[in-house]
């Protein structure tokens, strides 16, 4: 099926595009004026979470793009990658609705972002996980 290989390159390239954007998130809205006398051990360790988060979220929707095929082929080791990416986003959905910092506009755009790269990326998860390879 043409359209679940086109969203799941959709949704591996908008993944990918959260985390290089998460690079710059601390600074575009100045997380550190939030708390301005917090030891520099908080701020060196939200700084550490949000880059591996994001090294994490760029690097793996980079390798599930380059072995795209190896996807959509099913192939248990590469699938299982893509499969925690897809469970990664879920998580995303959930903490988002369930632990929010509040309930904002802000709020809303996030969730529903959120809500459709997970559905971008479980929609070809679902269709090759139950799609029958031919052997004849």
């Amino acid at each position: 099926m043409k359209f679940a290989n086109i969203i799941l390159i959709v949704g591996l390239l908008i993944s990918c595009a959260f985390g290089v954007w998460h690079f710059f998130i601390p600074y575009q809205f100045h997380w550190y004026s939030y708390i301005p006398s917090a030891p520099r051990e908080i701020i060196v360790s939200i700084d550490w979470i949000n880059f591996f988060f994001s090294l994490f979220l760029t690097g793996n929707s980079l390798i599930l793009l380059f072995f795209y095929k190896q996807i959509v082929a099913k192939e248990i080791f590469i699938f299982s990658f893509y499969g925690f990416l897809v469970f990664i986003w879920l998580t995303r959905v959930i903490i988002t609705i369930i632990h929010p910092w509040s309930y904002d506009f802000m709020w809303a755009i996030q969730l529903f972002a959120f809500i459709i790269v997970f559905i971008l990326l479980l929609f070809p998860f679902i269709w090759i996980l139950f799609k029958v390879k031919k052997n004849h």
